[in-house]
């Protein structure tokens, strides 16, 4: 353990604070980033005052949970905004488009057709045949209203 009383060096906080940074890119998920900050900042401190091992590691320590803190209070006010909302939400796409009444709409459920696929519905009972508005959606349930 007397190894470890000689390591001084800067560049090994520096170095942390890369491997960090490139371990965010590969595994993302905003976390690792406020480590490497908090790496990067220390071996720029250690860098600057001859500071021990010791008193490196402490500050690491602080500067990892004041990052960790800043960073999850600055994501939470400037959230990322999505380029498109609905990209994943089939459903939501179709808010506004017609559909058939495949199978009737009794008790507040049944089928209808949108384009070629067939979606289960709830809404007002609506006899087979008949056109509905979709207004919404809930997973894989359209929500329509009579046209």
């Amino acid at each position: 353990m007397d190894w470890l009383a000689t390591i001084e060096d800067p560049y090994l906080w520096l170095a942390l604070g890369l491997l960090l940074a490139a371990a965010e890119i590969l595994v993302p998920g905003m976390f690792l980033i406020w480590l490497a900050g908090a790496a990067l900042m220390t071996g720029a401190l250690a860098w600057a005052l001859p500071i021990g091992l010791p008193l490196q590691v402490l500050v690491f320590a602080v500067l990892s949970i004041l990052m960790v803190f800043a960073g999850r209070r600055y994501i939470r006010e400037n959230p990322v905004e999505e380029a498109d909302p609905k990209m994943n939400k089939r459903g939501m796409r179709m808010v506004g488009e017609q559909a058939v009444v495949v199978q009737a709409i009794s008790g507040g459920t049944g089928r209808v057709k949108h384009g070629d696929s067939e979606w289960l519905a709830r809404g007002p009972d609506t006899a087979e045949g008949a056109s509905v508005r979709i207004t919404g959606s809930d997973g894989a349930v359209l929500i329509v209203e009579a046209v």
